[in-house]
């Protein structure tokens, strides 16, 4: 079994992937490190992810169970919408916060007809100006946070150019995200197959 007491904790870390790469588990092992670290700190997830189908709510309930046998001693918030507040709202010097994901965050933002209008926060009608808005303060508080950040997100942007005009604009909205949060973290990472590849460490 890995020796996650040995994984170095950065002050914010963004780790990016692709579709089952090993992201989502980096993030935990990091948070393990962190718990094994001192009997005082404590780790929080915070889930972006919305059950827009049957199958989403299966995905959700799967990686809930998996998660609370490895990590029983995380606790897990939901901030679909208001990202910035709710890292603002919970970080400490004893918490690490893990965001699991930014692209779906991303995704509720500026996709929402692809949910429920129900979940839709009030005041979204035009979604690229209030989530601008949202993007600057995430940036903020990642720079300001006084507890440990480790932030996962998709790398969805090496494939062919899709098509459709809102897809191309999600990509490249992603990949300006991506890029935002990547220059305010202390760490990236880049993570395929399961492995580590280190893009920036500034410890």
């Amino acid at each position: 079994m890995a020796d996650f007491t040995r994984l170095n904790v950065a002050r914010s870390e963004l780790i990016l992937g692709g579709q089952k790469s090993g992201k989502s588990r980096r993030a935990e092992a990091l948070a393990q490190s962190w718990l094994a670290r001192s009997d005082a700190h404590r780790a929080v997830l915070i889930a972006t992810a919305q059950a827009g189908d049957d199958e989403m709510r299966l995905r959700i309930a799967r990686h809930q169970g998996d998660r609370a046998q490895r990590l029983p001693a995380m606790v897990t918030l939901e901030a679909p919408w208001q990202l910035a507040q709710a890292i603002q709202t919970h970080s400490a010097p004893d918490t690490l916060i893990v965001v699991d994901c930014l692209t779906l965050w991303l995704t509720n933002w500026l996709m929402p007809v692809a949910l429920s209008s129900a979940s839709q926060p009030a005041g979204t009608d035009t979604p690229e100006p209030a989530f601008e808005a949202q993007k600057t303060r995430l940036f903020a508080v990642v720079q300001s946070s006084p507890g440990p950040l480790v932030m996962v997100g998709n790398e969805i942007g090496l494939g062919v150019i899709p098509l459709g005009r809102e897809v191309r604009a999600f990509v490249d909205a992603l990949g300006l995200l991506n890029q935002g949060v990547a220059q305010n973290c202390q760490r990236v990472t880049l993570m395929t197959a399961g492995l580590p590849l280190t893009l920036k460490d500034s410890l």
